[in-house]
């Protein structure tokens, strides 16, 4: 081959002469040295992505009438969970399932921009598929997993809860994930709570019947006030946020208007990990540091 044309690009031109390619290209006259004298060229200049367009349109009118393949075949995604509960994965997608799912995470993405935001692009995309499945999941609309919802379930002991200096691995994940109290305190701040009574053996003697930590009147309230993230620099819509308890229900804060904030899921996080938000007499909000030194904004010019 030429200098500069890679393996990887003969192997994409040789799609483009295979028996049946050549014998399609005899029937209809083509000039085959003038086809191959483009897709070199190509190769050098356009580099392999534009190479891939070139003999996908050349094939693609090359037989016009020949059955498309069905490019939703090759769809595919794995999910391995790792000993500490993450999750990696991998997927394949067509040209119009892909530009589905990056049109989804690029709104996400684009949206949830706060100032002083120092998150890789990576780490962004990973934000937005979690936002994506909160949305998906708080909607309501996803088919029901044998008579009931798709939910995220936490358990753990009430008084590992309770205590914030619980360390990691108090909270048991409905896939047997483990997660640490503080975490649990963070799903428990705007979801709903059930109460299992277990016997010495572990066997449950008694479920109550769960309800709602903040009723929706209150949820609308919030919004009505907050209107979107309060942790200093964001703007995350209020439907990407949770309502969180300034104090805790389980340390005797009350389930109020004056007692709650409107928190993105990623800031809601750091909250249960020793940031800080309070509301100003004025009505503004501040945040402070583990450390306690305030995260502040400049004011625009």
């Amino acid at each position: 081959g030429a200098g500069g044309v890679s393996a990887e690009q003969v192997a994409e031109v040789a799609r483009a002469v295979t028996p049946r390619a050549l014998g399609l290209a005899a029937d209809q006259g083509i000039d085959l040295a003038a086809v191959d004298a483009a897709f070199a060229q190509v190769a050098v200049v356009g580099g392999h992505q534009e190479l891939v367009a070139v003999v996908d349109g050349y094939l693609a009118r090359l037989d016009q009438d020949g059955p498309e393949p069905d490019p939703t075949e090759g769809r595919s995604m794995s999910i391995a969970t790792h000993p500490d509960g993450s999750v990696s994965g991998r997927f394949e997608l067509d040209a119009v399932g892909g530009e589905k799912f990056k049109a989804a995470v690029e709104s996400l993405v684009q949206a949830d921009r706060p100032a002083g935001d120092d998150r890789s692009r990576a780490q962004q995309q990973g934000d937005a598929l979690v936002a994506l499945c909160d949305r998906l999941l708080a909607a309501g609309g996803l088919p029901v997993l044998r008579t009931v919802k798709p939910q995220v379930v936490v358990t753990i002991d009430l008084d590992d809860l309770a205590d914030p200096a619980t360390g990691p691995g108090a909270g048991r994940m409905g896939s047997g994930a483990m997660i640490s109290a503080a975490r649990a305190r963070w799903l428990a701040c705007d979801g709903q709570i059930g109460r299992i009574v277990f016997g010495p053996d572990g066997t449950p003697l008694d479920v109550g019947r769960s309800h709602r930590v903040v009723p929706p009147h209150l949820r609308r309230a919030n919004e009505a006030r907050d209107r979107h993230c309060v942790f200093t620099g964001c703007a995350a819509p209020t439907q990407w946020c949770d309502v969180h308890h300034l104090v805790h229900w389980i340390d005797g804060g009350e389930t109020s208007l004056e007692n709650s904030a409107l928190l993105c899921e990623r800031h809601h996080t750091k909250v249960h990990h020793g940031f800080r938000v309070e509301r100003q007499p004025d009505g503004r909000w501040r945040t402070w540091r583990p450390d306690g030194t305030e995260i502040l904004v400049p004011a625009p010019l």
